[in-house]
């Protein structure tokens, strides 16, 4: 029998405050905002957060529009379709809760638990999804404190208009050497 190795995480100090990062031994597997000590994890890094903690970077700098890391499968099959959904949402674009509940064929209950629930904010981009036109709805990884005083939804509104503000950028030239 093959012993199981313990998750792993790292607090990582990024442009949009502190994240903690958790994973198993191949692949991210959660993302937290702020600094946690999460249950049953070791404080210990390995390839896959230092991975997630580079794209993690160059999104926030505006340099990664997607992201490459191979994530740990979410074993609910219909989050899974909600987070495939979110996924083809482009950089710099919103999209609501009932558009999502149309792109993935699943009910907005079933969405909106889905988005809350998101193991991996940023890297699967439920920030890009908003309650309705009016009102822009929580943002996943975060604790009860940040709900309380509104500062998840200050955050989800940086990262929205961040994505807005840069969509058009270039980093890198078209020719190829």
């Amino acid at each position: 029998m093959e012993k199981k190795l313990p998750l792993r995480y790292c607090v990582y100090d990024t442009a949009i405050g502190d994240v903690t990062l958790i994973a198993n031994e191949k692949r991210l597997v959660g993302l937290l905002f702020g600094s946690k000590d999460p249950s049953g994890a070791v404080n210990d890094e390995n390839t896959a957060l230092y991975d997630g903690i580079i794209e993690l970077n160059q999104f926030c700098y505006g340099q990664r529009r997607y992201f490459d890391l191979d994530f740990e499968p979410v074993k609910d099959q219909d989050a899974q379709k909600v987070y495939d959904a979110v996924r083809t949402i482009p950089y710099g674009e919103t999209r609501t809760v009932a558009q999502v509940a149309e792109m993935s064929g699943k009910p907005i209950e079933v969405v909106s638990d889905a988005l809350f629930e998101n193991p991996l904010p940023i890297f699967i981009p439920t920030h890009r999804v908003v309650a309705n036109d009016e009102e822009i709805g929580h943002l996943a990884g975060c604790d009860s404190k940040m709900y309380e005083h509104d500062e998840d939804k200050k955050l989800k509104r940086q990262l929205i208009d961040f994505e807005a503000a840069n969509k058009d950028r270039v980093f890198v030239s078209e020719k190829r050497f």
